[in-house]
Order: structure tokens, then C-alpha cells, then sequence
């Protein structure tokens, strides 16, 4: 497939690209620095531009068969809109141009997976944090929902550095659910088999579970996983970044 990878030079953006292309499709990298990509493949071309500038998404959406958005931004107490306006933009384009298949990764402490990130996320880090993050998604998801186009959104659980492992959850459910770590690579796996995976459409899947394991096709990332509690909660806090 010809596959838009919004927000490609975050961790989680570069992950999904990279598998992107280990699957056989075509990536159109859209960022604003997306000339800092390594080249090599002929199969990636790096699209410089901004997510906010309507005719530049226009054009990258353009003659695609699908669009991953992976868009990120660090907290702030500012209110946030790149969530919101990017994806209105994104939207907009694709039903302009007939491209109907959207997968968007959002995070934990949106719609109902609030409350499922644990006692220092859910009551320090969320609303001290990262509110006006995730209010930002929270209005950038109800946009998908009214698009009419078939999306959907992935909430990935606290994210690392380690290895594609295959060893992960993705739940509708959850009641009982406290979400765990999940690597970047475990990620990229799962949302990459939603360009072609109907199962999860209209869904909103949180992916939580073990970022350990043997690799699921021979690549090996080097975790970097924290190793303090104090580092733990500084990811945590860093988690509203989606493109991390």
C-alpha cells in the first residue's frame, strides 16, 4: 500500500515507519523535519511540512491508500490544538481524495482509558501535566468519529525503547485493566497490521502488555528502559507526547 505516516520523525513515528516498509509498503514520511529521516529506501520519500498547513496536507494525503497519525507535542499549560487541527486537516483531505483507511495513535487517559494508567499517571501526571494534551486528543478523536471514514484509534500503553516482541494485549474492555509498558517497535507491529486488519475498525484499542521476548522478526532495538522509579515517573510524565 501507499501509506502517509503523519508526525514520522517522533520514536513512535520513526518505529512505524521502519516496519511500515519491512512490510512491503510505500511510506510517505510527512514532518516538519522529515529531511532528517535516513534515506536509502527507494520505497520512503521524506515529505518536509506542517500538519497545520492545510494545502501541504492536501498534497501529501494525495494518491495515498491510507494515513497513519502518530502526531506529538510536549505538555504544556497552554491550551493545545495541533492534535485537533492537524487531524481536522488530515480528515478533510482524505475525503477529498477518496483515501478512506485512517490509524491514529492517541494515548492512555483518553476516552475511556482514563483511569487505567495507575495512581501517579491517573491523579498527578494527567491533570497537572498533560490536561490540556489530552483535551486536545480527546477533540482530536471525536473528529475521527465524525469523519465518516474508517478509522482507527490505537492507545498505546507507557512506551520503551525495547524489542518487537509480539507479546502484547489490545483491549476493548477495561474493566480490571491497569496498562503497562509496551515498546515502541510491539507498537509499530500492531498498527501496521491495521492497514489491512478490519477487526479494530471504529475501535479504540488500548495495547499494554511485556516489551520483553524474543524479536518477532529477527531486528533487535536496544531497550532504554528507565532505572529509577524517578525515571519511571519522568516517562510517564513524557508519555503525552505521541510522537515520543
Amino acid at each position: 500500500m501507499r501509506v502517509l505516516v503523519v508526525g514520522a520523525t517522533g520514536g513512535t513515528g520513526r518505529a512505524i515507519t521502519t516496519r511500515a516498509l519491512v512490510e512491503g509498503h510505500t511510506v510517505t514520511a510527512f514532518a516538519r523535519r522529515a529531511a532528517a529521516l535516513p534515506g536509502g529506501d527507494g520505497r520512503l520519500r521524506r515529505l518536509p511540512g506542517d500538519v497545520l498547513d492545510p494545502a501541504a496536507v492536501d498534497a501529501a494525503v494525495r494518491d495515498q491508500d491510507a494515513v497513519i497519525c502518530v502526531l506529538g507535542s510536549p505538555p504544556s499549560r497552554r491550551p493545545v490544538t495541533v492534535f485537533s487541527e492537524g487531524t481536522r486537516h488530515i480528515t478533510q483531505a482524505m475525503a477529498a481524495h477518496g483515501v478512506r483507511r485512517i490509524i491514529c495513535i492517541t494515548g492512555i487517559g483518553c476516552g475511556n482509558s482514563r483511569g487505567h494508567g495507575g495512581f501517579l499517571y491517573d491523579r498527578i501526571f494527567l491533570p497537572f501535566v498533560l490536561r490540556t494534551v489530552y483535551e486536545d486528543k480527546d477533540r482530536q478523536e471525536a473528529i475521527l468519529r465524525g469523519s465518516g471514514l474508517d478509522w482507527i484509534v490505537v492507545r498505546p500503553g507507557f512506551l520503551t525503547d525495547g524489542p518487537a516482541s509480539s507479546n502484547f494485549l489490545a483491549l476493548n474492555d477495561l474493566d480490571g485493566v491497569r496498562a503497562g509498558r509496551i515498546s515502541r517497535a510491539d507498537v509499530a507491529m500492531f498498527v501496521v497490521r491495521q492497514l489491512v486488519d478490519g477487526r479494530f475498525l471504529h475501535q479504540t484499542p488500548l495495547l499494554t502488555g511485556p516489551s520483553g521476548g524474543p524479536p518477532a522478526d529477527g531486528v533487535v532495538i536496544r531497550a532504554t528502559a528507565p532505572s529509577s522509579a524517578a525515571a519511571a515517573i519522568f516517562l510517564m510524565a513524557w508519555h503525552g507526547h505521541a510522537g515520543l
